[in-house]
């Protein structure tokens, strides 16, 4: 049997070895564990055309930590992630997950498991106004190390230019917040997966740069300004009502063309199939002017070896064919329609020839025209000016409304935005790693409602101390203090988390009334938190078991980890999503979990039989896990392998 390692991947080592499968006299063993490390002035010639030894100048964004930055994304992590069953709302039935933690040790925790898994990646950074954004994470660098890097201070170390040091700082410690985030997250996208990043004109320009870096500028795909405040903010000289939805594809080769639902589409409504305005005649677009058939009200079409016949570019419009081919199909009964206007000018048709005749039995005669049913989706615009994308009105305004006319969060974005974003391609899983007010949530389950979806979503928020916030933050702080008086009415802990939850609950009951669903939708939500490994410190280093570990009495497992935990531990490093179906089923007395139809069963009972082994082992799972002193006895430990092998062989037996 195998021993279960605890920790994550390492990145680094992985990189290490693609390069040296390319250039293995470039690698070398480093005399540590195995480990190998890489002569970078033999790759340098390798890759470069001539042996130069000067460093050339090149464009590039950097800032003090960047680097620290890069070795961040790519670190190991032994961390997981235990589930809260009594904070979660249809535990074993939702496919949704509501994650607790710093994002980017949460995103680390997914990275394995969630590889290429993710659709849709949605958030809504700090703005980085320069007021009330705590920064709960460690990137930011020392004040100290900051000034002497940029040569903020003497050879005395006294500072010399304030203003420059905390403009710079400023950005800085937002910028590494945000670059090892989005690096971990480009990992979870699928190659035809999208990432859309709200922002402000504070840190446009250097998330763009960033971005550009990551996701590489070639996939960029565009950024969308809405208008999300109308009022404005009463600022000097230009006062902003917009804000930006920054674009980008995993690979926008791959990415399908975005299509959001048009504002106030309403359905059986037809357009006329005669193009009008600019490019609409005859000799503008020759290849758009055919004839369609009419007969009975429907519509239909010509050959396309007919089609070919009208129009060539060297002759022109065959006139005599034309009046052969309308005399064919008069006399077979049907009434022959040209683009002509009613004041006879010839125009053409709205579609190319082989698009209508994909479409032409959704077209209509109706009014001696041909008619075309309306689009209901469209290419998204760069500008978003209507109403319902204003943040005030169907963000803080929707909100209000939930919370029983209570303000609750700061500045959160229109239900309307977010959803026609997320609506803008098929997407399954869908993620949020700066979750806050759960709109992204919210968002899914109404897509899911509106069209019988089955999206699911991920949610990613740090459980920020809310008192805290409240003792440190200045400017108006009701919005914290109305969050804190509504987690004492739910007796929960004073935390953003906390409230955000218990939004997604509400949401979901406002939807399932508004709806009135015959069908059900998931409007549930598995509740899990980033702690440290259930393992024990000396765990880490991965063996296989042999006759003295199995022999061994030592529990590897810290004392307030339950079964839940472990399953969601063993799910992580045997990549299983954690929506998975989880079932809790009973066999000879002793609780085992069936994981995805038996993808895997784990059983971590104590005092395992023989014939409990046996039992388990005739379901045939693909894996399964027990822990290293679930057996009975020695005896059970060393013939549960020979159990498995006879009554199913292709089972892989481990143990935790």
């Amino acid at each position: 049997m195998k021993k279960i390692t605890g920790s994550s991947k390492n990145l680094v080592r992985e990189n290490i070895e693609k390069i040296r499968l390319l250039f293995p006299h470039c690698v070398f063993e480093s005399g540590n564990d195995d480990n190998f490390t890489i002569d970078f002035d033999l790759l340098r010639q390798e890759l470069s055309e001539q042996n130069e030894s000067i460093v050339r100048e090149k464009y590039q964004m950097t800032w003090p930590g960047k680097l620290d930055s890069v070795r961040l994304a790519n670190s190991i992590t032994t961390n997981t992630l235990r589930p809260n069953q009594n904070s979660s709302r249809d535990f074993y039935e939702t496919q949704n997950l509501y994650i607790e933690g710093n994002n980017l040790d949460v995103l680390k925790v997914l990275r394995e498991t969630y590889l290429k898994k993710i659709d849709i990646i949605y958030i809504d950074p700090p703005y980085n106004t320069g007021s009330n954004i705590l920064y709960k994470n460690d990137f930011s660098i020392k004040k100290e190390n900051f000034e002497i890097i940029n040569n903020d201070v003497d050879a005395d170390g006294n500072v010399l230019t304030i203003n420059r040091k905390s403009e710079g700082r400023f950005h800085t410690k937002w910028l590494n917040m945000m670059y090892p985030l989005l690096r971990v997250a480009r990992d979870l996208l699928t190659d035809n997966g999208v990432i859309f990043l709200a922002i402000d004109d504070n840190e446009y320009a250097n998330l763009k740069k960033i971005c550009d870096e990551i996701f590489y500028e070639g996939n960029y795909v565009g950024t969308i300004v809405t208008r999300s405040n109308p009022q404005g903010r009463g600022k000097k000289n230009i006062d902003p009502i917009h804000e930006y939805h920054m674009v980008y594809a995993k690979q926008i080769s791959s990415l399908q063309n975005l299509k959001i639902k048009k504002n106030g589409f309403s359905e059986g409504e037809y357009w006329n199939f005669i193009r009008g305005g600019s490019n609409s005649r005859k000799y503008e677009r020759p290849y758009r002017f055919y004839p369609m058939l009419v007969k009975n009200e429907n519509v239909f079409m010509i050959l396309k070896e007919e089609y070919n016949k009208i129009y060539n570019p060297q002759t022109g419009f065959d006139e005599q064919y034309m009046k052969e081919l309308q005399e064919k199909y008069e006399d077979l009964g049907y009434k022959v329609v040209w683009p002509i206007a009613s004041n006879g000018e010839e125009k053409v048709w709205q579609r190319q020839f082989d698009r209508a005749l994909k479409e032409h039995n959704q077209y209509k005669f109706i009014g001696k025209q041909i008619k075309y049913p309306l689009d209901e989706y469209s290419t998204p615009k760069s500008l978003w000016y209507d109403d319902i994308h204003s943040n005030v009105q169907y963000g803080t305004g929707y909100l209000n409304k939930m919370f029983d006319g209570r303000n609750i969060f700061d500045y959160p974005k229109s239900l309307i935005t977010v959803k026609d974003l997320i609506s803008s391609i098929d997407a399954e899983y869908i993620m949020d790693f700066f979750a806050g007010s759960a709109t992204t949530a919210d968002a899914v389950m109404r897509l899911n409602a509106e069209d019988s979806g089955e999206r699911k979503f991920i949610m990613v928020q740090l459980p920020e101390d809310l008192d805290e916030n409240l003792r440190l933050i200045s400017g108006d702080s009701q919005n914290i203090k109305n969050a804190i008086e509504l987690c004492e009415s739910l007796n929960v802990e004073h935390n953003i988390a906390e409230v955000a939850k218990e939004r997604i609950r509400r949401a979901g009951n406002l939807i399932k009334e508004e709806f009135n669903l015959t069908n059900e939708i998931d409007i549930g939500f598995r509740v899990l938190k980033l702690d440290t490994s259930n393992m024990v410190d000396t765990f880490y280093n991965p063996s296989k078991i042999n006759k003295e570990v199995i022999m061994s009495t030592i529990d590897n497992i810290k004392e307030d980890r339950s079964q839940l935990d472990l399953l969601f531990q063993v799910m992580l490093n045997h990549s299983i999503l954690l929506s998975s179906s989880i079932i809790e089923k009973n066999i000879l007395g002793k609780k085992y979990y069936d994981v995805a139809n038996k993808k895997l069963i784990a059983c971590f009972e104590h005092d395992l039989s023989n014939e409990v082994i046996t039992e388990l082992s005739k379901l045939k799972p693909e894996i399964c896990i027990f822990r290293d002193y679930s057996f009975a006895t020695d005896a059970v430990a060393i013939n549960a392998e020979q159990i498995f092998k006879t009554y199913s062989p292709s089972t892989d037996l481990k143990v935790i």
